[in-house]
């Protein structure tokens, strides 16, 4: 056998023991399964809300189950492990159980899906998709969709981040699909970014240093006066003492144009010494 045919074949073997355990443990509330190759044999990792029920009274069930798996799938020493849910309203499989369980028992579709979405919103996703399609309210088919949240619908993400479940319910007009993809609280998508506040000695460390500023001159403590100022203080008796400029000059004061004696002409008196 080939590799790619024996990848093939184990794909088949997975879709049907995982649709095997689906039929058998739908009462228990059954959440998936992992199957993984080990040199002891085959470890299945059955998830469920309630693992009393998986185990049997005294292990009836899983032993029939362990039984069942070697002789229809040709497992190799098939071994169960059975594993609590946890939250089932975070799980995509038991999303989906409850609600065809809802629409089987008569619930509106549009009230059903909408009280699941909230019940997996309440639960703290970060976002859910619930896909409903069949005979809903006539002969026709018709598909209904609520969306609650963030979803990724595409690329790695949507394959690795994105829980999904499908269940089928029976009616008698028809059978209705539910499908049911749910992001977890706890996922970390590559897209989500958050911006936080820089700390106090980074945002001074990077802050430009101030100009200096030049410090202000100090007032003189006593500006000096105007001599006007200071004769207008003095008073009188200062403005006596200090005789003003034109005192000094007694031929200023008396006036020189109507009283002092012109000068004599000195070329007149004396004759020149070069003449004689």
């Amino acid at each position: 056998m080939s590799v790619e045919k024996k990848f093939v074949a184990e794909g088949i073997t997975k879709a049907l023991v995982d649709e095997y355990l689906a039929e058998e443990l739908e009462r228990a509330g059954y959440g998936g399964m992992i199957m993984n190759r080990t040199p002891m044999g085959t470890q299945i990792t059955v998830y469920a809300e309630k693992p009393g029920m998986v185990i049997g009274k005294g292990g009836k069930l899983i032993r029939k189950i362990t039984r069942d798996l070697d002789r229809r799938f040709h497992l190799d020493n098939p071994q169960i492990d059975v594993q609590d849910v946890g939250r089932g309203d975070l799980n995509g499989r038991v999303v989906a159980n409850r609600l065809a369980s809802s629409l089987e028992r008569g619930w509106y579709f549009r009230k059903a899906g909408q009280s699941m979405m909230r019940r997996v919103m309440d639960a703290g996703a970060l976002g859910c998709e619930i896909v409903i399609s069949g005979k809903l309210t006539g002969p026709r088919s018709r598909t209904e969709k609520f969306i609650s949240g963030y979803i990724k619908h595409s690329g790695k993400p949507a394959i690795d981040l994105v829980d999904k479940g499908y269940s089928v319910a029976v009616k008698k007009l028809g059978v209705i699909g539910c499908q049911v993809r749910i992001i977890p609280p706890d996922v970390r998508l590559p897209d989500d970014f958050q911006i936080t506040q820089a700390p106090a000695a980074a945002v001074a460390e990077n802050k430009p240093a101030p100009a200096p500023v030049a410090a202000p001159q100090a007032a003189p403590a006593a500006e000096k006066k105007s001599d006007l100022d200071q004769l207008l203080e003095s008073g009188p008796s200062s403005a006596e003492a200090s005789p003003s400029p034109l005192e000094d000059n007694p031929a200023r004061s008396e006036g020189v144009a109507e009283d002092a004696p012109l000068a004599e002409d000195k070329s007149d008196a004396e004759p020149c010494a070069k003449e004689e």
